[in-house]
């Protein structure tokens, strides 16, 4: 099981941050997950609001990739219908010549409200743009010649591909059960975010269980698992920052969250969350061995959100370094 750095880039400029740069706190959070030898490092895209400070993850990845050496570098997710999908594939396939084959591709379709209404798109066209997006992207990163949705438009070919053959890793992220057939039968890797979804490890593991069960004959698939992660000694702090990072959610009218507070109003409260398993504070040995249970339950790879709702950039990164440390992921 891999641990892997997954942020949304929230801003939480009051009361805790001020003066803060979160962007910048995140390329040099990359560059400690690089040095102490985790695997990835994913950024999350979002617009208008307090959800996440990245609109443009291929920006944020080319320069985490001018930092960093090994680590791979992950767009969670790249919201298809809100692009132009010749644009999407131009712009990462950029990001994976720049990081010498570093990229992985993770695509959704999106859901908060405010970001549709803000680009003027009606949510209930997205999964018919999803698809098409898709099929566009992966058809121009093989060489092979694609066309604008315009009557004007002619076919081209990127004077850029990528330099993963043939394409970048992909993930797609889901947050209904339903999706999960349709995501493993592409034989892509499935991202999950189960402290929004699911009451806890066991519905975790059948979802997994669910996904392995669809895979075509002779793919592996992978299962990347977001997980709200402190290892040191002021777990206090963590579980604050992680309350007002759900109160958050709950504000910007995430969905699937609001949902799962609906059909149980405790989850609501980050004592929840971490009693769920789903968010994991604590000293570090305790840390790692929870996060194993990760394993059992099917997962290859945990993302772990160690920046969250104005917790310290320096807890965060010392955390990082600690979980790497503690996992044998990297030097002393």
């Amino acid at each position: 099981m891999r641990l892997s750095l997954f942020s949304v880039a929230d801003p939480f400029p009051d009361p805790v941050g001020h003066g803060r740069d979160r962007l910048a706190e995140l390329v040099a959070l990359a560059e400690a997950a690089d040095a102490i030898g985790l695997a990835a490092a994913w950024v999350a895209e979002h617009h208008f609001d307090g959800t996440g400070l990245c609109p443009s993850p291929p920006v944020l990845l080319a320069a985490m990739a001018a930092r960093t050496r090994r680590l791979r570098l992950g767009s969670l997710v790249s919201v298809l219908p809100f692009h132009s999908p010749i644009e999407v594939a131009e712009e990462y396939a950029l990001v994976d010549r720049l990081s010498g084959g570093r990229l992985n591709f993770g695509v959704g379709s999106g859901y908060l409200p405010l970001e549709f209404e803000g680009f003027g798109i009606d949510p209930a066209t997205k999964r018919e743009a999803f698809d098409r997006a898709l099929e566009t992207i992966l058809t121009a990163w093989r060489g092979e010649p694609v066309r604008a949705p315009s009557p004007s438009a002619v076919p081209v070919r990127l004077n850029v591909t990528p330099l993963q053959r043939p394409h970048p890793p992909l993930w797609l992220a889901i947050q209904r059960r339903e999706a999960i057939p349709f995501v493993a039968r592409r034989g892509a890797g499935v991202a999950l975010i189960p402290y929004a979804t699911v009451a806890g490890l066991p519905e975790l593991a059948e979802e997994i269980r669910d996904y392995r069960a669809a895979l075509p004959a002779g793919v592996a698939g992978t299962v990347s698992v977001a997980v709200h992660v402190y290892a040191g000694a002021r777990a206090d702090a963590a579980r604050a920052a992680l309350q007002r990072y759900l109160d958050s959610r709950l504000a910007t009218h995430s969905a699937f969250y609001q949902e799962k507070v609906r059909r149980d109003p405790r989850q609501a409260s980050a004592e929840a969350i971490e009693r769920s398993g789903f968010a994991i504070f604590g000293e570090v040995p305790e840390v790692v061995e929870r996060l194993h249970a990760f394993g059992a339950a099917g997962a290859d790879e945990i993302l772990g959100l160690f920046d969250f709702g104005g917790l310290p950039w320096e807890e965060a990164s010392a955390s990082v370094r600690a979980l790497g440390r503690a996992l044998s992921l990297g030097p002393p």
